[in-house]
């Protein structure tokens, strides 16, 4: 069959940044929060008691999620986190472009994403539990401007 003919495994993706300053910093165990919603204001037309009509108000967009083992504190990743989180707001937020790509098993993207001007707005440690034999966690959130599926 044709390469596009199987839909896409969800478990080969990449994540790239557009300022990791030349270093790797893209392994994660999961991303989520990849959607746009329109949403819509009610409106109540005279007369007609049988619907209320919803009128398009604007996109909103979710935030991006992104989670993996606690990573190193030379990650650049984390560097740009601590800034926004310890920097007491001294400095301007930084935004960054970041892509998501779907891979094939030849290491090539089929499906991307871009979000334009990301920061971080939420950094979480998951649990620690001294009954489990789990990699600790952290997971990432992104608010940014707009997304575009680009492939």
């Amino acid at each position: 069959m044709a390469g596009d003919a199987y839909q896409p495994s969800a478990f080969y993706f990449k994540v790239a940044f557009a300022a990791t300053l030349g270093m790797s910093d893209t392994s994660f165990q999961e991303v989520s929060g990849i959607g746009s919603e329109v949403e819509t204001e009610p409106y109540a037309e005279g007369g007609e008691n049988r619907y209320v009509h919803q009128l398009p108000k604007s996109i909103k967009h979710p935030k991006l999620v992104l989670k993996r083992g606690i990573a190193s504190s030379t990650s650049p990743l984390l560097i740009w986190c601590r800034s926004v989180f310890e920097g007491d707001f001294s400095a301007s937020i930084k935004p960054m472009a970041v892509m998501v790509y779907l891979m094939n098993e030849n290491k090539v993207p089929i499906r991307a994403w871009s979000f334009a001007n990301a920061y971080p707005v939420n950094w979480d440690v998951e649990s620690f539990n001294s009954t489990k034999n789990e990699v600790a966690i952290e997971k990432i959130e992104l608010s940014y401007n707009y997304s575009n599926r680009v492939i």
